[in-house]
């Protein structure tokens, strides 16, 4: 895949992107750029800005502008799509722009963009391309480059060798994404062939729901010592079994709500099991919502990787303290599974007992292929905590569930090292925000506790978009060429995994082993387009040695640990 292409298919990402983040304000330069330096070590391009209006606008070719195509032997299709790309709108505010761009992820994107797109005499451009964002966005017509380029407050220059080197890693990460996918895939069809022979048509189907009605209420708790309001949603069967009730707590992700997992609530429930859902404010979608009206000046709050395990922890302190009177003594709060999404897989994670590992994320963050993992722009913030040791693990927790979980940067081996509970860990092929070759193919290896699970599900892209807008995944599909699976078919791969896993190291079920095996992705996947594969510890070994393989096949260098 060409770097040209490869920018293609980021494009609808970067929109996104443009879309969900935001900030500044700056006053309108009193000069403009006036030409565009192509920069390769002692050879120098100028193009006039005024060149690419006349070419965006008419077709027609400067000089100078035919010289650099020909220089970079780009073809025609290339160029008429480079002349699209220079007078088509991004939709997106203003203001929620400037919000964005002046956040720590916002500086973060801008000094990634900034290595490329310099001042003249090659510092980083962060500052004047924040700016001219800004004040394109203004324009009638939207953001553009064109408006763009019109708004830089000086000449600039463009690193090509940097530009090129940031192309080459965009490629190793997304060649190791298809890698890693066919990894997983060829290790879990030999699991597969090693498994026992069992006709799972003729077992219960953990897809289904169970045999409970379901009743939900939401509890409001004040927590005094942190003097922190959250409420809880809880689902439960209308009639609790007479015997030991499970207990699953769920954490959300950012800018997430706990209603947003009810499905996974519901499953659960249906089959006889308590699931708490937590809130998490300060990093949930009110404080989204807080930050794009101007009401905060970050997207999430810093002291969330704190508070977050803290929540969990006192949400089971409260089902403790409601035990004899709501739940008549009958919830077993001695063995309770806990689960999470995205940001909220980083708070199970340290509720099992991984603790942040400031030096590896220091060193990890300032990585420059780390730059193209997106779930860095959240964990990097952890930085700015007081380096202490942290501990949140709860002994009450005994199994746990993640999906897409954020952990790679902030969790070193000796960190994941300290968890002793059974591990589930699910994923997406297509996640932009936690990518897979990143955040779980990396992680799962330095797990050393023995009852550990890795499920892959292909064409999952970290959320629902089926539920965030009627019509989004018809866009995204036609804007990236992409085929999404069906929410129903990925519901289906997590919500069998979920219960069957619970019910194994939660309620010691053993009847629900046999689906925590890869051949039980196979028969999940027949017959579908995208499907799910399902290794275990037998594999682990072969998948650490592919990563070593990858990291010296492309000469990349990692954190050192401690």
């Amino acid at each position: 895949m060409t770097s040209f292409s490869l920018n293609y298919w980021f494009r609808p990402v970067t929109s996104l992107v443009l879309g969900t983040l935001t900030s500044l304000t700056l006053t309108l330069p009193t000069n403009a750029a006036e030409k565009i330096y192509f920069v390769f070590d002692s050879l120098i391009i100028s193009i006039p800005v005024s060149s690419l209006e006349v070419y965006a606008e008419e077709g027609q070719l400067s000089q100078q502008l035919s010289r650099y195509f020909n220089l970079a032997g780009t073809s025609e299709e290339e160029r008429q799509a480079f002349r699209e790309a220079l007078s088509t709108p991004v939709s997106i505010d203003p203001v929620d722009l400037s919000r964005l761009l002046n956040t720590d992820e916002g500086e973060r994107i801008l000094n990634y963009v900034g290595k490329v797109f310099n001042i003249q005499g090659g510092r980083n451009g962060k500052y004047i391309i924040r700016g001219a964002l800004v004040q394109a966005a203004f324009e009638p017509e939207g953001l553009t480059f064109i408006n763009f380029l019109n708004r830089l407050a000086t000449d600039v220059q463009i690193d090509i060798k940097k530009a090129l080197e940031l192309a080459e890693q965009i490629e190793i990460v997304v060649n190791g994404t298809y890698l890693f996918t066919e990894e997983v895939a060829k290790l879990s069809a030999i699991e597969a062939q090693q498994d026992p022979k069992i006709d799972f048509s003729q077992l219960t189907d953990p897809r289904q729901s169970g045999p409970f009605e379901v009743k939900k209420d939401r509890w409001n708790l004040f927590d005094q010592n942190r003097k922190r309001n959250f409420y809880v949603e809880v689902y439960q069967p209308q009639t609790l079994p007479n015997e030991s009730v499970p207990v699953i707590v769920i954490s959300h992700g950012l800018a997430s709500r706990p209603e947003d997992f009810s499905k996974w609530a519901n499953h659960l429930a249906s089959y006889g099991y308590v699931v708490a859902l937590p809130q998490h404010p300060g990093s949930d979608i009110q404080q989204t919502e807080n930050f794009l009206e101007g009401l905060s000046r970050q997207i999430f709050l810093r002291n969330e990787f704190i508070n977050r395990p803290l929540d969990i922890t006192y949400t089971i302190d409260e089902l403790e303290r409601r035990n004899q009177g709501w739940f008549s003594g009958k919830l077993d709060l001695k063995n309770v599974g806990v689960a999470g999404h995205s940001f909220g897989g980083y708070t199970m994670l340290a509720i099992a007992g991984a603790t942040p590992d400031f030096n590896r994320l220091e060193q990890i963050c300032n990585l420059e292929i780390g730059d193209l993992n997106t779930a860095l722009l959240l964990q990097c913030r952890a930085l700015k905590l007081e380096k202490k040791d942290y501990n949140f693990k709860d002994d009450r927790v005994k199994a746990l569930f993640v999906v897409n979980p954020v952990n790679s940067g902030i969790f070193g081996d000796k960190s994941l090292e300290k968890i002793d509970i059974p591990v589930f860990i699910a994923a997406g092929s297509y996640d932009p925000a936690t990518p897979f070759i990143f955040e779980q193919v990396a992680s799962y290896p330095r797990l050393k506790v023995p009852e550990k699970y890795l499920q892959l599900q292909e064409g999952q892209a970290h959320v629902d978009f089926s539920q965030l807008d009627a019509g989004i995944m018809d866009t995204l599909q036609k804007t990236t060429k992409l085929t999404l699976p069906s929410p129903q078919l990925l519901d289906s791969y997590t919500h069998s995994m979920m219960l069957s896993f619970f019910e194994v190291y939660i309620e010691k079920n053993s009847q629900y082993r046999p689906f925590l095996q890869s051949a039980y992705g196979e028969y999940l996947s027949q017959g579908q387009e995208f499907k799910t594969y399902i290794i275990t510890e037998k594999s682990s070994n072969a998948l650490s040695q592919s990563i070593n393989n990858f990291i010296r096949d492309n000469n990349l260098v990692g954190p050192q640990e401690n």
